[in-house]
């Protein structure tokens, strides 16, 4: 198992950024996919086309928000925390994701850089 951790820069309020990842018709506009998303804690969510599944545990409106990812049978829980900080121009999105697979660490961490903060970041310079 191993952990990423990485700073992304969007240059969007931590508000936009929070609302882009929690509210399923804002994820479906720069994902380009169906979503299901609730900020219920113990909700499961899905984002492109089910290509990632999960169960959300915990959210701070505006600052944070913890998920459990689902990789088949794993031992360990494998967690995304996401924590929003303001920025002079925009948010730095601060990413925890612990417990990644070794065989899925590398594609996962192309989808962080490319898929997810990589639309996102596109979806708020246009």
């Amino acid at each position: 198992m191993k952990d990423y951790k990485k700073y992304f820069f969007i240059p969007a309020p931590p508000e936009d950024v929070y609302k882009a990842l929690t509210q399923p018709l804002t994820l479906t506009l720069w994902t380009g996919s169906e979503a299901v998303m609730s900020t219920e804690p113990g909700s499961e969510f899905s984002l492109w086309d089910e290509s990632i599944i999960g169960k959300n545990l915990e959210f701070v409106e505006d600052k944070m928000i913890i998920q459990q990812w689902y990789f088949g049978d794993q031992p360990e829980e494998s967690i995304v925390t996401i924590i929003l900080h303001p920025d002079k121009k925009g948010t730095s999105a601060e990413l925890r994701h612990t417990n990644i697979p070794d065989d899925d660490y590398d594609n996962m961490v192309a989808g962080w850089n490319e898929d997810y903060f990589g639309s996102l970041q596109d979806f708020y310079q246009e």
